[in-house]
């Protein structure tokens, strides 16, 4: 059962924000880059702070916890980890940190904006740019997180000081630090199994992580087993596949979106999908169990789930807002114009445009008009591929099926990953709508419950029939349509790819001048962090944020997570000929 229970709408104590040492603000704010017109204060603050339904821990527990040096474990709003300040948030909460729930009893989590806002620091000033991939090392933030509570649960004597900060007045209370004690001892068992099975050996470093793979591990592993854990430990396997925070400026309007580009995306519906995914993959609480007299579905998958459905509709109209962020230095335009030439070419003589390019795409009745999202193999690294085959045991969740996703129902044993997670993101949305526009009276008492039908759902829903594609059964693929053998990518309109280093889906090139090299005379290993090399267009060489080196692999390792192969696309254009394509695309 839950520590808690959720209310929204948590108001938010602006305060500002103490100098911390080790923080890593600057003394001069940094530069907001200009991101349109429909992207001001006002909006940037409420992106920073709005809740999506996460729940991280009690913030009592995360503002009690310390550090291995004894230092509280928030000290410098998490800037170790390359977090970025927030001094609209208290408690020293960084961006994308958020609270929910009553005074005294709120509980801490994370939004999208966590991992969406980026500074880059250049000549020593620093950058802002909403909506970018964060530069942050999200491994190292969960196992010390691990490492933290593990260490206040591991005896009662460990636990007292932690105990007495969390509880204050209420420690002396009969039983109240021992009910503590449990209650953290039952989080900490659910944290560290994922913790334990699920973080790589060779970290993600900062930058990277295998978002998808901790989705999956996420539902499948602690969410679906049978109460009162409702864990399957053995669903939970290595997340080995990193790839690069995407940006997510224009994400709203391309017609595919996840780096395979397997799910449809471009209007609301798809867009809640999307998020509700994320949410459920990041400390959302999601525990279904069935119920015949739910319409429709057979499964009660709202009654234990903590998304804020109204939270994720807010953060995607921020993310509607958020323009392309314009290059904040000079630009020589003749070169510029050279480069528009080169960019417009076709791919065979080291033209982007045909991939990369606006062209209309996917259309929704009713909605705007996206943009086309070409999924190509181009020879990029292929493990994230392996992810979506992944299979889990289906736990309480056997045998349920909505028709609209799903062509059979789910199997005990040997179930797609993927099938099981669309089936709990979908039979969430259509039961966070209400329930008249989707249907006719419930089954009587007795009655087996209804079966969904997509003619059943009103328009707005209808798109959940490609929000995620059907399933094989047997031992065919989890994602069909992807030829055997083959690994595609999508390919997304580069507007602002200046601000998205490092480059390729799984952040395995430093700079976009890299890019334009043969993959064999790209760099073998480059350092991760925030300063930029605006003649590079990405990643300079020296960091000192963080002490982390990216080691790629070459073409005849391909599946290493890591491969720097693929995407020889303009490496034939001459020196001069890169030197305009790369002005030009800072112009984007």
């Amino acid at each position: 059962m839950p520590f808690a229970r959720r209310f929204r709408g948590a108001a938010v104590a602006f305060l500002t924000m103490l100098a911390v040492p080790g923080a890593r603000a600057q003394a001069t704010p940094p530069v907001q880059v200009d991101q349109g017109s429909r992207w001001g204060d006002r909006e940037r603050r409420a992106f920073y702070v709005q809740d999506q339904g996460s729940e991280l821990m009690p913030l009592a527990w995360l503002k009690a916890l310390k550090q291995r040096d004894g230092t509280p474990f928030l000290a410098g709003s998490l800037s170790r980890y390359g977090y970025l300040p927030n001094p609209d948030s208290r408690d020293d909460l960084p961006i994308g940190f958020t609270f929910a729930g009553p005074a005294g009893g709120e509980i801490a989590g994370m939004s999208c904006a966590a991992c969406h806002t980026r500074e880059i620091t250049v000549a020593g000033r620093a950058y802002r740019i909403d909506g970018g991939p964060a530069i942050v090392d999200f491994q190292t933030l969960l196992s010390d997180l691990d490492e933290s509570v593990g260490a206040v649960v591991a005896s009662e004597a460990a636990f007292q000081p932690f105990a007495q900060a969390v509880l204050g007045a209420g420690a002396g209370e009969p039983g109240a630090v021992q009910n503590l004690l449990v209650v953290a001892r039952s989080w900490y068992d659910r944290y560290h199994t994922l913790m334990a099975r699920a973080l790589p050996t060779t970290p993600w470093g900062p930058s990277r992580l295998d978002a998808v793979g901790m989705i999956f591990n996420r539902v499948t592993g602690l969410d679906i087993g049978l109460p009162p854990g409702t864990m399957i430990p053995d669903n939970i396997r290595a997340a080995d596949a990193p790839a690069r925070y995407p940006f997510l400026w224009n994400a709203p309007i391309q017609d595919r979106t996840q780096w395979p580009g397997f799910a449809a995306n471009g209007n609301d519906t798809l867009a809640l999908s999307r998020n509700l995914g994320e949410v459920l993959g990041v400390f959302g609480r999601f525990h279904p169990r069935p119920d015949a007299f739910k319409i429709l579905t057979g499964y009660d998958y709202l009654s234990d789930n903590s998304a804020n459905f109204n939270g994720l509709r807010l953060l995607e109209d921020s993310v509607k807002a958020i323009g392309p962020p314009r290059w904040p230095w000079s630009l020589q335009m003749t070169l510029v114009r050279q480069g528009a030439a080169i960019f417009a070419r076709p791919e065979s003589q080291g033209g982007c445009k045909s991939c990369h390019g606006p062209e209309p795409g996917a259309h929704w009745p009713l909605e705007a008009e996206t943009w086309k999202t070409p999924v190509k193999d181009v020879g990029t690294d292929s493990r994230e591929h392996g992810v979506m085959q992944w299979r889990a045991k289906s736990g309480i969740l056997t045998g349920a099926q909505i028709p609209v996703v799903q062509s059979t129902p789910l199997r005990a044993e040997n179930e797609c990953s993927f099938s099981i997670l669309a089936n709990a993101v979908t039979g969430s949305i259509i039961q966070s709508f209400p329930p008249f526009l989707i249907a006719g009276p419930p089954p009587m008492p007795g009655m087996a419950a209804l079966r969904l039908d997509i003619l059943a759902l009103p328009p707005k829903l209808r798109p959940l029939a490609e929000a995620f594609p059907q399933a094989a059964t047997g031992d065919g693929s989890c994602v069909p349509g992807v030829p055997a053998g083959t690994y595609p990518y999508e390919a997304r309109v580069l507007e602002g790819i200046w601000a998205a280093a490092p480059y390729l889906h799984n952040g395995s090139v430093a700079t976009l001048a890299d890019l334009l090299k043969k993959p064999d005379q790209r760099r073998q290993a480059f350092k991760v962090g925030p300063n930029y090399d605006i003649d590079a267009v990405g990643l300079a060489e020296d960091q000192t944020l963080f002490d982390y080196t990216l080691k790629t692999t070459d073409c005849t390792d391909r599946n290493s997570g890591n491969s720097r192969c693929g995407h020889a696309y303009g490496t034939d254009l001459s020196a001069d000929e890169k030197k305009a394509l790369l002005e030009y695309l800072k112009s984007l």
